[in-house]
């Protein structure tokens, strides 16, 4: 039985995004299901409750893949995926984008990839390293920052990577490497994470 219902989960991210198709609420209900259930032995989240999961973690990535801007990205880079956000809710919501998520924690890279095989997501790939190590010349549309444990260190890494612009969520933008610039900043619904930025090439 799924944890939270799909009519729940839509309620809970009324806030943060336009009405979602009853096949993404499905997917999005599978993904809950597999982070409750592995968060009870890897940590991936300190957050516990489903629904707090739903309107955090979900709600957050679904705000920030409402806002790449008009030109649809053909690739995305989460760097410092984590348990997937905002990489995999975007993976969802934009299937015509090839998201690469790169998490260097082997035990976060193996939920990423039991939730891309279980949810047969065919755009995304996990990349279990460093974004740094990824091949050289290798360029993403663009890069999606959310909750990593050094922002000022993933954005410097992030603008080598991004061909176009890099979105993030945080409680203030960092200082951003010479070529980028903001280009928008929204409150994101009820986060403690604050805003979410875009900034684009020069």
């Amino acid at each position: 039985m799924p944890v939270l219902s799909e009519t729940q989960i839509r309620d809970l991210l009324e806030p943060y995004c336009f009405p979602l198709s009853s096949p993404l609420l499905a997917q999005l209900s599978g993904y809950l299901d597999l982070l409750v259930r592995w968060n009870t032995r890897t940590n991936l989240t300190a957050v516990r409750s489903p629904e707090e999961m739903v309107s955090r973690h979900f709600g957050e990535s679904l705000f920030a893949g409402g806002l790449l801007g008009d030109e649809t990205p053909d690739t995305l880079l989460d760097l410092g995926s984590g348990a997937g956000f905002p990489g995999i809710p975007i993976a969802l919501l934009q299937p015509s984008i090839a998201v690469t998520l790169a998490e260097s924690q082997n035990k976060k890279a193996a939920f990423l990839r039991e939730v891309v095989r279980t949810l047969e997501l065919r755009n995304a790939e996990v990349w279990a390293a460093r974004a740094e190590t990824l091949p050289a010349g290798r360029m993403f549309h663009t890069v999606t920052l959310r909750a990593v444990d050094n922002m000022a260190s993933a954005v410097v890494a992030s603008a080598q990577l991004a061909q176009k612009q890099i979105l993030l969520i945080a409680t203030e933008v960092p200082t951003l490497p010479d070529g980028f610039e903001v280009v928008s900043q929204v409150a994101v619904p009820h986060s403690d994470r604050g805003q979410a930025f875009r900034a684009m090439r020069t």
